[in-house]
């Protein structure tokens, strides 16, 4: 794969990880090495994304059953199988999605793959999700959206790239109080609380020497960011247990994930 203009192949970016980890092609050799690196520092995690990726199609097909036609996808990454687009439209052709995320070339294979049905409607921004206010008042954020309307705000593994000082609640919150009632908020999130000291150790000690940064963060602090929101069920739990058959039962879990409804 060669660089687009604008793209420094020798730096990894946790979207081309994560698309390393999904089996796809959209990386270069600096991020499957980080992911190699990491998959041998934290056995399971490749396994994990991969059932955060079902995750994500669990909780979207859950909305659209109930009822939510938009939804505004932060931290979009590399295009795979199941995209929210695609889970929504199968469900409801009308639905309509705007992805986020601030890596350019995350944006130039998005609105290459991300094609919408006839009937609804996708967009596209490159914006940074620690400036709520650049994206909640983009001129095709507000075209797509109808914030009269329910939307579910979709969270995916993107906290966790965000770290203590730029306050990650707080950029919840202000998504989530320019949502109407009804709509809901998806989350996954990386935790350490599953795993036995030596584990954890090793992996804080194995990522602190990377180049990109994650925060683990614990259930109770994960919690937190579903303040306005009402848990459904089954709650905030290991991300390979929310609903249905997990994909991968023996690998060990790294992330927390649940949906929460605002009232």
């Amino acid at each position: 794969m060669s660089a687009p203009h604008g793209i420094n192949p020798n730096i990894p970016h946790s979207a081309r990880v994560y698309d390393y980890w999904l089996g796809g092609k959209d990386n270069f050799e600096a991020d499957r090495r980080v992911a190699e690196q990491t998959m041998a520092a934290v056995p399971g995690i490749r396994e994990s994304a991969r059932n955060n990726r079902a995750f994500l199609g669990r909780a979207v097909r859950r909305l659209s059953r109930l009822g939510i036609r938009q939804f505004l996808d932060l931290g979009t990454g590399i295009p795979s199988q199941g995209n929210t687009h695609e889970v929504a439209q199968a469900e409801a052709p009308e639905s309509r999605v705007v992805y986020v995320d601030n890596d350019p070339i995350v944006m130039t294979h998005a609105r290459a793959l991300l094609t919408s049905t006839p009937e609804g409607e996708t967009a596209y921004i490159e914006a940074d999700v620690r400036e709520p206010r650049t994206i909640l008042d983009h001129p095709d954020v507000l075209s797509t959206l109808d914030f009269t309307q329910p939307i579910g705000l979709i969270m995916i593994a993107i906290l966790m790239h965000i770290p203590d000082e730029d306050d990650p609640a707080a950029l919840v919150k202000e998504f989530a109080e320019a949502l109407p009632s009804g709509s809901h908020l998806v989350l996954s999130h990386l935790t350490l609380d599953f795993l036995d000291k030596e584990t954890a150790d090793h992996y804080l000690s194995a990522t602190s020497k990377q180049a990109m940064h994650r925060t683990p963060r614990t259930g109770e602090q994960i919690a937190r960011y579903f303040d306005g929101f009402e848990l459904v069920e089954p709650g905030l739990v290991a991300v390979s247990e929310w609903h249905d058959e997990p994909l991968f039962t023996e690998a060990a879990t790294w992330m927390y994930a649940g949906v929460g409804k605002k009232p």
